[in-house]
C-alpha cells in the first residue's frame, strides 16, 4: 500500500504528442503543480531540443519520462484513469468538469496508481483510447474556440488537482478495484465469447463493446468479481462448444441414416 502523497502516485499520460515543445511545456506544467509521473505514447520526437527548452526547469520531469509503445502499456497497473476530450461523443461514458473530477483521482491515488490521458494536439483521443477510462473530462471553454493547447490543458488539470489536494482528506477505499491489464483481459475474453456465441451475428461488434466498456466503466470492477465473471464466461465457452458437438454428432447421424 502506498503511504505517500496522493499526487506521486499520478501519471500523466500523453498519447502521440507531435510537437516536442509541447511535452516539454507539459513536464513543466506538471512540475509546477507536485506531479512528476509523464508517460509519452510513441511521441514523434522525443527527446529532442525542444522539449528541452519549453520545460524550463522541469528537466528532471522529462528525464524520468516512461516512453511506451502502446496505451495498454503506459497504463498498466493503473486502477483509475480520467480522460480529457474537447468534444462530447454519441457513445460516452461519463463526462466531468476537472473541479468536479479531480477529488475522485485523489481518493483513488491514495493506495494505487492512476492516470490523467490526454490525447494528440490535432485530433485528441481516439475511441479506442476514451474506451480505456472511466471517467471523461472537459475544460470549459468558449463555445467558439473550445480547442486547448495540450500543455495548457495539461496545467489547468493539475492546478485542479493542486486545489483539492489542499483540502484532501485520505480515506479508507470502499473497493479494490482491478487494475487496467485485469479489465482489458476480462474485455478481450468477453468480446472473444461473444463471437464464439454467436451473438454478434445482429450486432456491430465495434459499437456494442463501446457500450460494454461504459456499462462497465460505471461499476468500478473488483478483481474478485472480474474473476466471477470471467468465469460465467468460460463456462459459456464450454456449453456453447459441448451443443455444437452434439448438434454435429446429430446431423452426422442422421446423414448416415439417410445412406
Amino acid at each position: 500500500m502506498y503511504k505517500q502523497n496522493p499526487l506521486s502516485h499520478i501519471r500523466v499520460v500523453l498519447s502521440h504528442t507531435t510537437h516536442p515543445g509541447n511535452i516539454g511545456a507539459a513536464a513543466r506544467a506538471m512540475k509546477t503543480m507536485g506531479l512528476h509521473h509523464l508517460y509519452l505514447i510513441n511521441p514523434r520526437l522525443f527527446p529532442d531540443p525542444q522539449a528541452d527548452a519549453m520545460a524550463a526547469g522541469a528537466d528532471d520531469v522529462l528525464r524520468d519520462a516512461v516512453v511506451c509503445s502502446s496505451i495498454d502499456e503506459a497504463l498498466q497497473g493503473v486502477v483509475f484513469t480520467v480522460a480529457m476530450t474537447a468534444r462530447l461523443r454519441d457513445i460516452s461514458i461519463e463526462v466531468k468538469t476537472p473541479r468536479e473530477a479531480m477529488p475522485l483521482l485523489l481518493q483513488e491515488a491514495a493506495t494505487q496508481p492512476v492516470a490523467l490521458l490526454f490525447g494528440t494536439e490535432m485530433s485528441g483521443l481516439t475511441n479506442e483510447e476514451m474506451g480505456k477510462a472511466q471517467v471523461l473530462v472537459n475544460i470549459p471553454s468558449h463555445p467558439d474556440f473550445s480547442s486547448l493547447n495540450i500543455a495548457a490543458a495539461v496545467q489547468v488539470v493539475a492546478y485542479e488537482l493542486s486545489v483539492a489536494a489542499q483540502s484532501y482528506l485520505p480515506s479508507v477505499p470502499e473497493i479494490h478495484p482491478a487494475t487496467h491489464e485485469q479489465v482489458e483481459g476480462f474485455f478481450a475474453h468477453m468480446e472473444k465469447t461473444l463471437f464464439e456465441i454467436g451473438f454478434f451475428t445482429t450486432q456491430n461488434p465495434a459499437r456494442l463493446m463501446q457500450r460494454l466498456r461504459r456499462l462497465y466503466a460505471r461499476t468500478r470492477l473488483e478483481q474478485e468479481e472480474i474473476n466471477i465473471l470471467r468465469g460465467i464466461l468460460s463456462i459459456a465457452t464450454e456449453y456453447n462448444a459441448r451443443l455444437r458437438a452434439r448438434y454435429q454428432r446429430e446431423n452426422t447421424k442422421g446423414t448416415l441414416n439417410d445412406v
